[in-house]
């Protein structure tokens, strides 16, 4: 009797479903899922805001008993969990659908950050941050390929990187409720940290009813057996935009031939991932590796710095953090279009190579003592104006260039390499720096980011895959495509 799995992939239809989804013009629809599953890239900025903004807090706090290096530690633990978390929900996300896991992570994400804030010493405080990261984490994969699969081609760089910058408006919330909640006059003792954390929970359960309406994604559905839900999702949304006057252009587009599944195995995912496509994993381990670094271990530990070294009080941290988010916001948003328009390869890499080159420079201007507490953070300002749509980019990349059936499970893996590598050991590394007091030794951490961001420009250059315009079953054929 045969297997109902290999019944399943005997079963070859055709569809034209993804140059439909291409064909339309941008509408209410797609402006409203950017705001229904985008907003995690503003928890993940609120978070790490936080983290930073109240690492003062949490070194004068009776019940956590915090120093530099424990800072860096809790920056490390939740980055762990988002590794960990990004891998294990990105499998589930491939195999178990879009929808279903984007509300799975969101859950996590609440329940541990409502947590964080009831933390009762350093290492309830550790787990809490770790579950919180892995929530986030889980996030990135059902989040990132949802959108990819629901934005026409020819607005795909833009609106990804857009989105991805609102992790600054997250972190400008951040600092914002840091002020206030740190204040000594408005909220005293332990109470105001926690209520910073509290902050995210809140966000969070809004966030819960606003994707209620999301659908799944129809690319995810026509390779999972259900052709017919997936054409009805698609009719709908074509529907809506009819009822605007908007004409469709007819589908020219040749219907893809393919062959239902149920799941795809790992050893195919890992044969497709680092065999078949090995070049554009070497890309997407270069990007997301150097850029996790280069956050990672400068943004985790903005605060020690201007506390260590420019003498700036704990509860005066936000003020500082908001222009920096402003810059980091606006570097996505203003360069966003380019990536469609003068293309992939030339903006990722350009982006990446002057980032580096400019934090070298500022690192030595840091390290000789000519920039006072302002004048750095204008530097930083500039600097993240660059590597913010940089960073961004790198998530585009990788959803992008790897087969709609592991796309989920892509992100995960190159993201928890990336962020392992670069997220875990940048602000361990530099939370000892910091440590020193040595202004020299931050110097030499700074430049270890600058290189790896040069490196990463120069890969892509060599090798990256210009995507823009084209559909994503064009950039990566199906692996279940027929024929």
């Amino acid at each position: 009797m045969p297997m109902p799995g290999k019944d399943l992939q005997q079963r070859i239809y055709e569809t034209d479903l993804p140059a439909r989804l291409d064909r339309l013009p941008w509408c209410r629809f797609h402006t409203l899922l950017v705001f229904a599953l985008g907003i995690t890239w503003l928890l993940d900025g609120l978070e790490v805001t936080l983290a930073g903004s109240v690492s003062g807090a949490l070194k004068a706090s009776p019940a956590l008993q915090m120093n530099n290096a424990d800072i860096g530690l809790a920056g490390g633990a939740y980055i762990a969990g988002a590794v960990l978390g990004a891998l294990f929900f990105g499998w589930l996300t491939d195999r178990l659908g879009r929808r279903k896991l984007f509300f799975i992570t969101l859950f996590l994400y609440i329940g541990a950050t409502a947590l964080t804030a009831l933390s009762w010493n350093l290492w309830s405080f550790l787990l809490f941050r770790f579950l919180t990261g892995a929530g986030i984490g889980g996030e990135y994969t059902a989040i990132n390929s949802t959108i990819q699969e629901f934005t026409p081609a020819r607005y795909r760089g833009w609106v990804d990187l857009t989105i991805n910058g609102t992790f600054w408006i997250g972190a400008a919330l951040g600092a914002f409720g840091s002020i206030v909640l740190l204040d000594p006059n408005v909220v005293s003792g332990d109470l105001g940290w926690r209520l910073c954390f509290g902050i995210g929970a809140a966000l969070g359960l809004i966030i819960m009813l606003m994707r209620l309406w999301v659908p799944e994604s129809p690319r995810w559905l026509m390779i999972h057996n259900e052709p017919e839900e997936a054409k009805r999702i698609v009719e709908s949304i074509e529907q809506r935009v009819r009822t605007l006057g908007h004409e469709l252009p007819p589908v020219t587009e040749p219907p893809l031939r393919l062959h239902a599944r149920d799941h795809t195995p790992l050893k195919e995912v890992f044969s497709t991932l680092f065999v078949a496509h090995r070049q554009r994993a070497v890309v997407g381990m270069a990007l997301l590796t150097a850029q996790a670094f280069f956050y990672n271990a400068i943004f985790f530990t903005y605060a020690l710095v201007l506390t260590d070294f420019y003498n700036v009080p704990s509860a005066h941290i936000g003020w500082y953090v908001l222009p920096f988010a402003l810059g980091n916001f606006c570097g996505p948003l203003l360069l966003g279009r380019l990536f469609d328009v003068v293309g992939r390869r030339i903006m990722i890499s350009s982006t990446y190579i002057l980032s580096g080159i400019l934090l070298a420079v500022s690192g030595y201007l840091f390290q000789q003592g000519l920039l006072d507490v302002v004048q750095q953070t204008i530097a930083w300002m500039i600097i993240f104006f660059f590597a913010s749509a940089a960073a961004s980019s790198a998530y585009l990349t990788v959803a992008e260039t790897f087969p709609l059936e592991i796309r989920a499970l892509a992100i995960a893996v190159f993201y928890a390499f990336g962020t392992g590598l670069g997220g875990i050991i940048g602000p361990t590394l530099f939370g000892a720096l910091i440590e020193s007091h040595d202004r020299t030794n931050v110097f030499i951490g700074y430049l270890i980011g600058a290189a790896l961001m040069v490196i990463a420009g120069a890969v892509q250059a060599r090798w990256g895959v210009a995507a823009e315009g084209q559909s994503l079953e064009k950039v990566a054929r199906p692996l279940s495509q027929a024929g």
